[in-house]
């Protein structure tokens, strides 16, 4: 069976759309024509075609989480002892927009007589390279149901990294930016009203005071002019990191930062040993599997460095002697995959190290959000204590000149 996507008239003329599952145009053909209608193009269904040019503008992909939960629901179903096909085509009917065509698409392929890897190779922004390499691996070694186990687990680790890894850097954004529309309000609403009342009693203004309201005529008078050079310096900033050389510079320049540097290479190696620990478990060769992890490392300074490692161990077989040479890999995790090598459980000892420095990655990432918490509240409070000691310093001064006055 597929989905099928028809437009079809009426009895009355009019128009109907909608999708059938059928085995053939034709069956789609003979179930309208026996409903009433008239078919006029019948073709199979794609997310594309399921989605108004609305719903294509603001739809989103398949996303990790519907990818776990069909390759959890696949194992379930293939280690209880349903065939493949009958599995695809129960979790096709569970399942709504891009994923289910895939579903469906996919059932067909393996129906035609192709394996279920060659089929999720056709889909590659869904299915990359260490699911489709596993799951032919499973395949091979009739041990499927028990790779997509790992597979499942593999990916909500790796999900629930990347989580901890932009949120620990993402809060301190956010805070900076509250903390910057914050000050720009009191410069930009604040500030003008009390300078108009200072200028109007015609006193010598406190240094501190003279510096903010210079402060508030530069962003009153020249924003459309910051705001234009900022667009500039955006646009320029993105063209320039999606060129080769801007992406690298880019890259070197992550690396040498201090919090930023230290998590692209403490996830690139839990990225690297986790990816190649699961794929020589799985079965895959080990050429193979150090070319699908240094192609998911995105940090194109530590492929360069990954990829001449991959080129020397795939020749002479030593792993950890070449990682070292990287100088991305910690000493006790060359240590440990030394070890891993010595005692023939390399894939073991490869999970290891990725599970311990997850954790390290994870406790850095929960330190980080706790302490910049408070550091950046209090530099929020420094710059609002700034605006309103500038603007209360000229009333007191007001005030004691109205009570000089009086007294005289």
């Amino acid at each position: 069976m597929a989905l099928y996507f028809y437009q079809a008239l009426s009895k009355e003329g009019k128009r109907v759309t909608g999708y059938l599952d059928a085995s053939s145009q034709e069956a789609v053909k003979s179930q309208l024509t026996t409903q009433g209608v008239f078919p006029v193009t019948i073709k199979p269904a794609t997310q594309e075609s399921r989605q108004s040019w609305w719903q294509r503008l603001f739809s989103r992909g398949v996303t990790v989480k519907d990818k776990i939960l069909f390759t959890r629901q696949l194992a379930v179903l293939l280690r209880s002892g349903v065939p493949l096909l009958q599995a695809l085509e129960l979790l096709a009917e569970q399942f709504e927009g891009g994923l289910r065509s895939i579903l469906v698409a996919i059932k067909d392929d393996i129906k035609g007589g192709m394996a279920l890897a060659d089929a999720l190779d056709k889909y590659p922004k869904t299915f990359d390279s260490i699911y489709v390499q596993l799951v032919k691996a499973g395949e091979a070694s009739g041990k499927l149901d028990v790779i997509l186990d790992r597979l499942t687990i593999y990916l909500e680790r790796r999900e629930e990294l990347q989580k901890k890894i932009k949120g620990a850097l993402r809060y301190p954004i956010i805070q900076f930016s509250v903390a910057f529309l914050v000050v720009l309000a009191l410069m930009w609403g604040v500030v003008p009203t009390m300078t108009g009342v200072f200028k109007a009693q015609g006193q010598e203004l406190p240094t501190i005071t003279k510096a903010l309201i210079g402060l508030s005529d530069f962003f009153v008078n020249y924003s459309l002019y910051v705001v234009i050079a900022l667009l500039f310096f955006i646009i320029g900033f993105r063209y320039w990191a999606s060129t080769t050389g801007g992406a690298r510079a880019l890259d070197r320049i992550k690396l040498k930062l201090p919090l930023v540097g230290y998590f692209a290479r403490m996830g690139a190696v839990v990225q690297f040993c986790y990816t190649l620990g699961i794929l020589l478990e799985g079965g895959v060769n080990l050429a193979q599997a150090l070319d699908i992890v240094c192609n998911i490392i995105t940090n194109r300074i530590l492929v360069d460095a990954l990829q001449e490692a991959r080129d020397k161990i795939v020749k002479q077989g030593k792993i950890a002697q070449y990682l070292k040479q990287t100088e991305v890999f910690p000493p006790i995790a060359i240590y440990m995959i030394h070890t891993g090598e010595q005692s023939g459980e390399l894939d073991k000892m490869l999970l290891t190290v990725a599970r311990n420095y997850e954790e390290d990655l994870g406790d850095v990432a929960d330190t980080l959000t706790e302490s910049l918490g408070p550091i950046l509240l209090l530099v929020m409070a420094a710059l609002v204590g700034f605006i309103i000691l500038a603007i209360i310093l000229p009333i007191m001064q007001m005030s004691q000149s109205a009570e000089s006055i009086a007294g005289v």
